[in-house]
């Protein structure tokens, strides 16, 4: 259906996605809304259907259920079985759930496979003007294309197996504007960063994040997936882009996107959905692109990042009590010194990847700079495509080739070291530079490992330097 045809009232994209999916209001004052697709991976998954069997039910609409492996395959063995059985056994185990289900799995051999937020935009299954779920925190990411995506939980996730419908509670609309031409050098991976800085780490929270603006227009689907990726880690639990033209040129031709005469009729309803001119924000932020700075984390949330050239905060300065224990907490966790330039800092790994950053238009941009250079001695770098067709496009047109050269070791498609459920690990106290969405205390797999968020081209400058870099002054960027 069209968006509201018969209202008069200007609604935002959110309002009009979620009056298209609502079935009811619920008496705790939620709403069960219809999930048009529903993503699902191997970690979060078994236990819902074990659900399922316990009450005797079956799932409601196998065929808006996708599946995939992504967080626990590792990405140096493709031939089974793994090394950890405990991988094997959630393999196998999701490979019995959809085969009993008639649940479509895009399995290893399939060359399919990937990241579960890589994968749905790759198939046509991420569509302008649905809901998506899944149960992966970062499934905002499907809010690139206009839809009101969301991760979920177990419980949630057998709701929508049983179901197809889910109860959730009505979200608050931000919207955010940038504006302007990025400088060189400058990044949606920045972008963000510099978003959730000003905004906070609970700036979202109770909102929907709509992002909007003439820098947002003029980027590609990989970047504005880039950007929504991250709203979690803001706080909100939905981040989304009004669809355009954009949106329907990266959609057309893919295998689950409308085809033939269905496809003009599919581009009018998706345009519908967009929001309304004057329509009801609950508050608007303007950023200037001009003012965003090639971006770094120093601390032990996405929140605390600097401009490359800042330094680290000194918890005496903070304007807050609040504010302060967070910057001693994390200054004690990374054992950096306050006021001292988080450029030069030495690094011993460098993570090219993840739902953030292992599309195609990443490792293009690296291979393009760090051709002829070489990783530098003692820095362990690799580089991990988020899917198999990321893979095979960057292995046929010489990026993987061009990043094995310069010392990065190529690997299979996976979530590798982003959350390192898998044998990619940091050790000891390492520090990593990373193109992933997280620096947690111990996220990348050792407690004691620290984590440095920030663009690939800035990983690429720490890997072949040493140490964090300013990406503009090694690649020559200007």
């Amino acid at each position: 259906m069209s968006a509201n045809a018969a209202s008069s009232t200007p609604k935002s994209l959110f309002q009009k996605v979620w009056d298209a999916h609502s079935v009811r209001t619920l008496a705790n004052g939620q709403t069960q809304l219809l999930i048009g697709a529903h993503l699902i991976h191997e970690v979060t998954s078994p236990q819902a259907f074990g659900m399922l069997r316990d009450l005797g039910l079956k799932v409601a609409m196998p065929s808006r259920t996708f599946a995939t492996v992504d967080h626990i395959i590792p990405t140096d063995q493709l031939a089974e079985p793994y090394r950890d059985p405990l991988a094997q056994a959630m393999m196998d185990e999701l490979r019995k759930n959809c085969r009993d289900n008639a649940i479509t799995f895009f399995d290893r051999a399939t060359g399919c496979q990937g990241i579960v937020h890589i994968v749905g935009p790759e198939q046509g299954i991420t569509q302008p003007g649905i809901t998506i779920a899944c149960g992966d925190s970062h499934t905002s990411t499907p809010g690139a294309f206009g839809a009101i995506a969301f991760g979920i939980g177990t419980t949630q996730i057998r709701d929508i197996l049983a179901t197809q419908t889910m109860a959730f509670s009505p979200l608050k609309v931000r919207r955010i504007e940038v504006n302007g031409a990025l400088p060189p050098g400058v990044y949606a991976k920045d972008v963000i960063l510099h978003i959730i800085r000003v905004l906070g780490v609970n700036g979202g929270t109770g909102y929907a994040y709509e992002y909007a603006g003439s820098t947002f227009d003029n980027f590609s689907m990989e970047e504005r997936m880039t950007v929504c990726n991250m709203s979690i880690e803001g706080g909100a639990r939905v981040g989304y882009v009004n669809p355009d033209q954009t949106t329907f040129d990266y959609l057309q031709g893919r295998p689950y996107s409308p085809k033939g005469g269905d496809w003009d009729a599919a581009v009018a309803r998706w345009r519908s959905f967009a929001s309304d001119p004057g329509c009801h924000y609950d508050d608007i932020v303007k950023i200037n692109a001009a003012d965003i700075p090639p971006t770094v984390t120093w601390g032990i949330n996405p929140g605390q990042g600097l401009p490359i050239n800042g330094n680290i905060p000194d918890p005496a300065a903070a304007a807050t009590p609040d504010e302060r224990a967070s910057i001693t907490e994390a200054l004690a966790y990374m054992r950096f010194t306050p006021g001292a330039p988080v450029k030069g800092t030495p690094v011993n790994v460098a993570f090219l990847g993840s739902c953030t950053n292992g599309r195609l238009s990443d490792f293009q941009e690296v291979a393009r700079h760090i051709k002829g250079r070489r990783v530098a001695p003692g820095v362990r770098a690799l580089a991990v495509p988020g899917s198999q067709a990321v893979a095979k496009i960057c292995e046929a047109n010489g990026i993987a080739k061009t990043l094995a050269d310069a010392g990065f070791e190529w690997r299979g498609a996976g979530c590798s070291m982003c959350l390192a459920m898998n044998p990619d690990k940091l050790v000891g106290d390492q520090i990593c530079a990373s193109s992933s969405n997280r620096n947690f205390k111990g996220r990348q797999g050792s407690v004691t490992g620290r984590t440095l968020l920030m663009s690939p081209l800035m990983v690429a400058a720490a890997a072949v330097t040493g140490r964090v870099a300013d990406a503009r002054e090694v690649f020559n960027l200007t």
